[in-house]
């Protein structure tokens, strides 16, 4: 007789038991749904890469040069929307340190304004910034930039300290209001791409083919025989930095005639950007408060507009750089801004 140990029928149950529930319908259920979890997962897997590589090769191509830029550029987005909304002063100064401290402390109080470079041009002579900082402290950091040769246009160099895009440039005995500035500032805005400033001029042509400098005179609307220009000069007037960069790139040509004549670097910025947009290179806006402090320097030295060659040097300038670019490519324009209306002809000629 064949007898049963306990451990056989401890053994024998346990086959029996684990056989029944292998083959039991619940088991075959949950088999059936694991497997549909696993399809449906690697099925979503392959739709997600499939989408992603999609849209990747979507995505426009970006070159290095914009890599790099976004790489430069990397400092807060509030401290970006802070520059956009201001601007930098460029004043190049000559033998009037005591005129140039007033001016300062006058900007100092202009809205938007966000750093103040001076292009030293007094050669050999000490920079006024013990002198400035001891009648601190100044809400408007000043930048001192000493140059080794009195270049007339050493005030268009692309200096490293310029952060903002847009530039205010001044001459050294100019005295502009702030009222006016803010005004203008905001019209530079919708016209980033132009000159924006406060003293316009023209080219001439003449029955010959040459042309004469000339300045620009407003007559009365009413009349309806009103003037137009041609430039506006970089004397008083915003415009973008990118400028700095195009002019250091002119021809030698440019920048020796500039040299050769220390006058006229206003003229080519012009061209530059008549060149650049085809479209007339400046805006005037019509100043309310804009004084020249010439005569508010001690040490009495009178601006080079004052030589008797001046203008004959400026209608030279307007043809040779005409044969330079083989083209004339200053535009006119009649458009005029003002804070408080159409002037009258004696407004826009009055003095102050």
């Amino acid at each position: 007789m064949f007898t049963l140990t306990s451990a056989h029928y401890f053994a024998s149950e346990t086959h029996k038991t684990s056989s029944a529930f292998s083959t039991s319908p619940c088991k075959m259920r949950i088999c059936k749904l694991h497997g549909k979890i696993r399809f449906y997962f690697i099925l979503t897997v392959l739709l997600l890469f499939i989408v992603g590589a999609s849209l990747t090769a979507l995505l426009p191509k970006v070159d290095h040069d914009e890599v790099g830029a976004l790489r430069r550029d990397s400092r807060p987005r509030q401290q970006q929307d802070s520059l956009a909304d201001s601007f930098t002063i460029i004043m190049q100064t000559f033998n009037r340190t005591d005129l140039l401290l007033k001016l300062l402390n006058h900007y100092q109080a202009v809205p938007h304004l966000h750093k103040v470079i001076i292009v030293w041009n007094s050669i050999g002579e000490k920079i006024p910034r013990e002198l400035w900082d001891s009648l601190g402290p100044h809400p408007i950091p000043i930048v001192f930039k000493e140059q080794t040769v009195n270049r007339m246009r050493n005030r268009l160099q692309f200096f490293p300290e310029l952060e903002t895009e847009a530039v205010l440039m001044l001459d050294d005995d100019t005295l502009v209001s702030a009222p006016d500035l803010v005004f203008s500032f905001s019209i530079w805005k919708q016209f980033p791409d132009q000159i924006v400033g406060f003293v316009p001029r023209k080219h001439i042509s003449t029955p010959s083919g040459i042309y004469s400098y000339g300045s620009f005179e407003l007559q009365n609307p009413e009349g309806g025989n009103g003037d137009k220009y041609s430039m506006v000069l970089i004397g008083a007037a915003f415009f973008h930095r990118t400028y700095l960069e195009k002019f250091q790139k002119l021809p030698s040509e440019v920048h020796s005639l500039i040299d050769e004549t220390q006058n006229c670097d206003d003229i080519a910025m012009n061209f530059v950007v008549a060149k650049h947009t085809r479209r007339p290179s400046g805006v005037f806006v019509k100043p309310v408060d804009m004084r020249n402090r010439e005569r508010d320097a001690s040490s009495g030295y009178t601006g080079m507009w004052h030589r008797a060659e001046h203008l004959l040097q400026r209608s030279y300038c307007l043809n040779k750089l005409a044969d330079i670019y083989g083209s004339m490519p200053l535009q006119y324009s009649n458009i005029m801004i003002s804070q408080f209306g159409f002037p009258s002809y004696a407004n826009h000629m009055s003095k102050n």
